[in-house]
């Protein structure tokens, strides 16, 4: 490199892509790699590696004879996403997974906030049609507002993927919701086993009942999973309640029925999310009844891993859903659906079991 060019902050390699790129201009005609290389005096390595670049980025195209000539830039690829909500953590970081997950793939990414409300996610698909997006990542809560959001978007002819929640017309990618609640159900059954000698007076499930039957399905798994382990605890005992997903609404309903039951000891919860799960564990502070109780939730939120590390705190565990991996997986979905490849209807993200102690993951 010369003084000069070290001077103006020059990379010899871009100028030498770009002189390349402008010679095809000028010429405005297919040339082949041999006429490049002696027209650009650009070593041959160097054409021939720009060249694939620039093949496989869209701005060249190569015949079947061996020419290289410019194409029209194609459109970038641009995916919209409606979040669940902006104060939900694990909706957060599934936002911030695939952010990273399309900035690397070079999409580009519209994200609106669902707000955990129906109506919102509703308007938030018009203006993905409106914007005229490629394809549409939907994470939202409401199973009603699903074929409404659905067939407004399939209406426009643009591919959906719906995040936890089926959607009609939508390719599904989230956990295997029966199978995280049953592990979460063998952890608690566990714990009543090495605990309280394989009793339970109680079984919690804080479900999430607007969501639909398939994320209800985690408190089924996690309750078949208690009967499965601990056959003595009569059906009576247990009792699904509407959490929500939300920390108050949990925090409330459980808090009226520990008011209920105060003296009863061995009270297992299974919560539909982490939110709900925090919120029974602050009713079960609230009550000072910490030993009596024992909660699994799931998405593994920062808070809940906390809470988690303290040896004596009733939250036992909950199930990873491995956020940070959903960028990567909705992306390949993504493009394969926009490049015509046949998907599975039903994706299933990784999860992993999180408790508070080494002996309670063996």
């Amino acid at each position: 490199m010369s003084k000069a060019a070290k001077r103006l902050y020059l990379i010899p390699v871009l100028s030498k892509a770009l002189d390349i790129l402008e010679l095809l201009q000028t010429e405005n005609e297919p040339m082949s790699l041999e006429a490049i290389h002696r027209r650009s005096r650009v070593s041959k390595t160097t054409v021939y590696r720009v060249l694939k670049t620039f093949v496989h980025r869209g701005y060249l195209s190569r015949s079947s004879d061996g020419l290289y000539r410019i194409v029209s830039r194609p459109k970038k690829i641009r995916f919209g996403f409606a979040a669940q909500s902006a104060e939900m953590p694990f909706s957060v970081a599934v936002t911030e997974s695939l952010s990273a997950a399309t900035a690397n793939a070079g999409i580009d990414l519209l994200v609106l906030d669902n707000r955990y409300d129906a109506a919102t996610a509703i308007q938030n698909a018009e203006e993905f049609v409106r914007s005229k997006v490629d394809l549409v990542i939907e994470f939202q809560v409401e199973q009603e507002a699903a074929p409404v959001i659905a067939d407004k978007i399939s209406a426009a002819g643009i591919p959906l993927v719906a995040i936890d929640i089926p959607h009609p017309h939508a390719t599904y990618f989230g956990v295997d919701n029966y199978r995280v609640g049953y592990e979460a159900g063998d952890l608690l059954a566990r714990h009543a086993e090495q605990q309280w000698q394989g009793k339970a007076a109680w079984v919690l499930g804080l479900d999430l009942s607007e969501a639909g039957q398939l994320v209800q399905s985690r408190i089924t798994g996690a309750f078949e999973a208690i009967k499965a382990k601990l056959p003595d605890v009569p059906i009576e005992s247990f009792v699904r309640m509407d959490g929500r997903g939300m920390r108050e609404k949990s925090r409330k309903l459980v808090g009226d029925f520990l008011a209920r039951h105060p003296k009863e000891k061995g009270i297992l919860i299974a919560a539909a999310n982490d939110t709900s799960a925090l919120g029974a564990l602050d009713a079960v502070k609230e009550a000072k009844r910490e030993k009596q109780v024992a909660i699994v939730g799931q998405d593994a939120i920062p808070e809940a891993i906390v809470e988690i590390r303290k040896k004596s705190s009733p939250m036992i565990g909950t199930i990873s859903h491995e956020a940070g991996s959903y960028g990567a997986h909705l992306v390949h979905i993504g493009l394969a659906l926009l490049n015509g490849t046949t998907v599975p209807p039903y994706n299933f993200a990784e999860h992993r079991l999180v408790t508070n102690t080494k002996e309670l993951d063996d």
